[in-house]
């Protein structure tokens, strides 16, 4: 279940558009081959919509729209006890869509978002003071909806990427070059080479361009 711990632990609308960038970002470095990406960032998914996402391979996902009104987000863990898979009418669980506000309700009818398959739904707008999240009766279990697990990324934590990283690429990388992705300071070939050898500066241009990361500093204008 979403706890308010959970909740209280996320970043602002800022803070968290600004963080899922740096996780797209080192995942674009780390893994050059898109479809092996955990996370990725459209900054002009839509007019005035940016759109952050993960995909684990494994059929689960959460996806977090940012625009004027705010931010949403759903997620879906298909082994959780609120999937949609586990249910005979194989619909979202009762309470979890029902208080979204009125201004995301277009995120709910986005085909790409997958919206049937749901087991949390988190918002904010810019007029609130903290993230929502519906009035649900969940199932007595532990994290009945996977978000426990899945947003735990979102600590802001430059040592949460590199322990997700080193497990999931399977290789050492260095905390101190992830730290500048998270501070949004522009990529330099020794940072890109830090991360990952195989991977070039030159080669991550379209991402930078994609996700809206700060443009590297051309030595010759400085």
């Amino acid at each position: 279940m979403v706890l308010k711990t959970t909740l209280a632990a996320l970043p602002d609308i800022e803070g968290l558009r600004r963080l899922t960038k740096s996780l797209a970002m080192l995942d674009a470095i780390m893994s050059p081959e898109w479809e092996y990406r955990y996370y990725s960032f459209n900054s002009t998914w839509n007019a005035g919509e940016m759109m952050a996402s993960m995909r684990n391979g494994q059929g689960d996902d959460y996806f977090i729209l940012f625009d004027s009104h705010g931010a949403i987000m759903k997620g879906f863990d298909h082994e959780s006890a609120m999937s949609p898979w586990s249910a005979d009418e194989e619909k979202p669980w009762p309470g979890v869509f029902d208080d979204v506000p009125e201004e995301f309700q277009s995120f709910l009818s986005e085909p790409a978002f997958s919206i049937p398959e749901t087991t949390f739904c988190i918002w904010r707008r810019y007029i609130d003071s903290s993230w929502q999240v519906g009035r649900i009766d969940y199932p007595d279990e532990d994290d009945s909806d996977g978000s426990e697990q899945m947003l735990s990324i979102l600590d802001g934590q430059p040592s949460t990427y590199k322990e997700f990283a080193e497990g999931y690429y399977e290789m050492q990388v260095d905390l101190d070059a992830i730290e500048h992705v998270y501070r949004h300071e522009p990529l330099t070939d020794e940072i890109v080479a830090r991360l990952n050898p195989e991977t070039t500066l030159e080669s991550l241009t379209a991402d930078i361009e994609q996700i809206a990361y700060p443009e590297p500093v051309d030595p010759a204008r400085e």
